[in-house]
């Protein structure tokens, strides 16, 4: 089977499609023969070696895939032969199959495609945990999303909005903005033509946000936090500006907020069944025709530079997908 390879983390010339053996499950694991494959900027980070983790070398990145089971090992219960499913293996994605253990599969809904299901778990179970375990949204509140356009941030946008949320989008260009109307933010600020805070200031009528959603990082970051409310939380998703801001705590203490981390993969380790039952409330709603996945662009495998590139240079609206078939 093929697989992509990084022989040697940070060197893009080092990362290559061989084919390899094929895959053989352990007990309790599966193989899936891989439809689809989510690109997620943990993968850029994972391929230069700067994620939290660094899997054996050489490492195949591909953090969520979608397709059929093709064999099930030992103890396996609830997924046979044939099963159309979504799963998170973390890495080993880029490829023609993957084995792991059955507790990260899922089966998806017959009205599913695969690229959709590809694009779905990450995005959306990162999104829903942090509006709803960690935020502890509740209707009404306000929603302020950073990055509003991107991987999450768009599924921020859309389960904000179901939540009951007023959504405020944040974005770099009027078309990203533009798409986030349609996945149900109220209002919308370009930041790169505006102040931020005083934007949010306008729209608020000085109260400020409840929650803020902020999977960027760099230099909205201090502005994002001066402009929530009282008792507001500011949730910590991610860096892809690639700069990790430094926040005067001050701010903090002055109107009683909350700084909370959110990293969605420990979360979904510690806590299996917590997230199990979130995965199945998202591909309920999806079942319902009540979320959407965008994908923007598809890429073969072979395609998977391009993909990241798309990635790691922030001009993806929603994801991208790379099909190995």
């Amino acid at each position: 089977m093929r697989a992509v390879l990084v022989k040697e983390y940070g060197r893009p010339e080092q990362i290559v499609v061989a084919d390899v053996p094929a895959k053989q499950p352990g007990p309790g694991e599966v193989v899936i023969r891989v439809k689809a494959c989510g690109v997620n900027f943990l993968d850029a980070l994972m391929v230069q070696g700067t994620y939290q983790t660094k899997p054996p070398l050489p490492m195949t990145p591909g953090a969520e895939v979608a397709g059929v089971v093709s064999e099930a090992g030992a103890g396996v219960v609830g997924l046979s032969v044939g099963a159309r499913v979504l799963a998170v293996p973390g890495h080993g994605g880029y490829a023609d199959e993957v084995v792991l253990s059955a507790s990260r599969v899922f089966a998806i809904p017959e009205q599913m495609d695969f690229v959709s299901a590809a694009a779905f778990p990450i995005a959306y179970a990162t999104s829903y945990h942090a509006l709803k375990d960690r935020a502890q949204l509740k209707a009404g509140e306000v929603l302020l999303v950073l990055g509003a356009a991107g991987g999450v941030g768009l599924t921020a946008v859309e389960i904000g909005a179901l939540m009951g949320a007023r959504v405020i989008a944040c974005a770099s260009s009027e078309e990203k903005l533009a798409l986030c109307r349609q996945y149900g933010a109220r209002d919308l600020i370009n930041y790169a033509g505006s102040d931020l805070r005083e934007r949010v200031r306008e729209l608020t009528g000085g109260k400020g946000v409840d929650v803020v959603y902020d999977p960027v990082g760099g230099v909205y970051a201090e502005p994002a936090v001066r402009s929530l409310g009282f008792e507001g939380r500011y949730l910590v998703i991610g860096f892809a500006s690639g700069e990790i801001p430094k926040i005067p705590l001050n701010l903090v203490l002055l109107k009683i907020t909350s700084i909370v981390g959110v990293f969605w993969g420990a979360y979904s380790q510690a806590r299996p069944r917590e997230n199990a039952a979130n995965l199945a409330q998202l591909l309920a709603w999806y079942a319902a025709g009540r979320l959407r996945p965008h994908v923007s662009a598809t890429y073969p495998l072979e395609g998977y530079r391009e993909a990241l590139a798309a990635v790691t240079s922030r001009k993806v609206k929603g994801k991208v997908v790379l099909v190995p078939g």
